[in-house]
């Protein structure tokens, strides 16, 4: 049997309209207000955005490093509080029976580290094949097999994104703690349907860049009259914003094609709590 886009959409819209009172809140604490308060706090964020709009490759890898290496920790600490918001949203949409508050704050607790493991696994295998290609092609001497190495691993990055990607509700939802295992179960569940489910990702991407630029492009301007202060908080205000909407509908979206992919492989679509 075949993924299906129009049912995954369909349960999508269906987690959202259910849960969406408490995935504002959990995406409030621990989404928008860490990433519009950092975002405020750092001028160096804004530095990045400025960066991005240039469209200079180098320029933006600069500014990326840059940041990076001056405020890790802060980022660290961010991505533990996120990935635990992450993993209790995808608990609270999916688990059975339906835990409290409290209850999915101690999943994602309990699992964050297992999901860290996982992406950061994830994204090494991604660098090893991407490098791979890339060196391959580059020790022919040839520019044409170079750019081919380069455009093989961007395919590649896409179809291990996808592969990997239900990584995190198969840790939230099915309790698999061990990274290791939790990336398997990902990519024994997408099998047969991995273009399928690139291309619902990528139509709900292109949705959401369209919008969310629209929007960001609309409050900024509206800020930005107010002011260079107004326009710096105004940033903060849309960039924590639209990242909490986009988490929110994302941690639908994973949920609902978990549990199709779960139905399709015969497996339980009502998990127990862990």
């Amino acid at each position: 049997m075949k993924f299906d886009l129009d049912t995954a959409w369909k349960d999508t819209m269906g987690l959202l309209t259910r849960n969406l009172g408490l995935l504002a809140v959990v995406a409030g604490v621990f989404f928008f207000l860490p990433y519009a308060g950092i975002t405020i706090a750092m001028p160096e964020m804004g530095e990045l955005e400025q960066a991005s709009a240039s469209g200079d490759f180098e320029v933006m890898m600069a500014a990326v490093s840059d940041l990076y290496l001056q405020h890790w920790w802060v980022f660290l600490i961010l991505a533990i509080v996120q990935g635990i918001g992450l993993l209790a949203m995808l608990a609270l949409v999916r688990q059975r029976p339906s835990p409290t508050v409290g209850e999915a704050l101690g999943t994602g607790a309990r699992s964050v580290l297992s999901y860290i493991a996982a992406q950061l696994l994830q994204t090494a295998l991604i660098v090893f094949a991407v490098t791979v290609l890339i060196t391959v092609g580059a020790l022919t001497g040839l520019q044409a097999l170079a750019a081919l190495g380069g455009v093989i691993g961007f395919v590649a990055t896409c179809y291990i994104f996808t592969k990997l990607s239900l990584a995190a509700p198969v840790i939230a939802i099915d309790g698999e703690r061990n990274p290791v295992r939790a990336l398997a179960r990902s990519w024994t569940l997408t099998k047969g349907n991995s273009i399928r489910l690139f291309f619902f990702y990528l139509l709900l991407l292109v949705a959401f860049i369209i919008v969310s630029t629209v929007i960001s492009l609309v409050l900024g301007l509206v800020f930005a009259l107010a002011g260079e202060q107004a326009a710096l908080f105004g940033q903060g205000i849309v960039s924590g914003l639209t990242n909490a909407v986009m988490i929110v509908v994302a941690i639908c979206v994973l949920a609902a094609v978990h549990t199709q992919f779960m139905r399709l492989a015969g497996g339980p679509t009502e998990p127990t709590d862990t």
